[in-house]
């Protein structure tokens, strides 16, 4: 049987930095949006916050199942309730949840995308966002051209977390992480030719800064719709920035 109390606790709040907010690409944990998380004996209960009471539904939804699904996978564990507070659908989430509905089942006729189709698409944005992280430090540290990057692999990199970042979600995504893969693989493993190398980056940069821009203003909508939650955020474990 798991521990209680404060491991409990502890196993809980790892599970939890698990848990990718979609389309910010960054731990719940880390941008302030798991409110409280409380142990009961077994039981475990946690109240997640957004920055908006109308931010996506169905990213409100990935998340809080998400969270659930991190949390029933812990050894040992009793009861688990996931709640989402302040949120236009909580109670239509939150009941979702607790029925064990599904994303369908939850939001019936509404429930027009394809969840898993969605989280694909942003696991790639993500990916891309990451490659242009470690094709900049590389630019700095092994190249002088972005055609020179066409040569480099994976072991090149140095060991950190614009690495352990961009191994992360090449993993996801099912793409090659050992040493010798190309560091220059797109979205859907396919190697970047050499001329198509700069254009590449210049649109890698784009979606890079889209990410982290979103992520920047969302922090900052959570700071004001929740005063003292800055001290609930930790940077961005690549840059090191909020």
């Amino acid at each position: 049987m798991l521990a209680t109390g404060k491991d409990l606790r502890s196993e809980a709040w790892a599970a939890l930095g698990t848990v990718i907010d979609p389309e910010l690409d960054e731990p719940i944990t880390d941008l302030g949006f798991v409110r409280t998380l409380t142990v009961h004996g077994d039981d475990v209960e946690v109240h997640l916050r957004l920055p908006t009471a109308f931010c996506a539904p169905n990213f409100a939804y990935l998340m809080c199942s998400d969270a659930q699904q991190a949390l029933r996978g812990l050894p040992g564990v009793g009861a688990v309730a996931v709640l989402l507070d302040d949120h236009h659908d909580s109670d239509k989430i939150n009941t979702g949840l607790a029925a064990m509905a599904g994303y369908r089942g939850t939001f019936g006729s509404e429930a027009e995308d394809d969840l898993d189709q969605l989280r694909l698409t942003f696991r790639r944005k993500a990916y891309i966002a990451a490659l242009e992280r470690a094709c900049r430090w590389a630019l700095r540290q092994l190249a002088q051209q972005p055609e020179e990057l066409f040569e480099l692999v994976l072991g090149d990199l140095e060991e950190g977390p614009v690495k352990a970042g961009l191994l992360r979600r090449r993993a996801d995504l099912g793409l090659p992480t050992d040493r010798g893969a190309p560091l220059l693989l797109d979205e859907f493993g396919q190697i970047t030719p050499r001329e198509e190398v700069a254009m590449r980056l210049r649109f890698a940069r784009t979606v890079r800064v889209s990410v982290d821009g979103n992520a920047h203003f969302c922090r900052g909508l959570l700071r004001t719709r929740y005063p003292g939650s800055s001290a609930d955020q930790e940077p961005r474990r690549e840059t090191g920035e909020c």
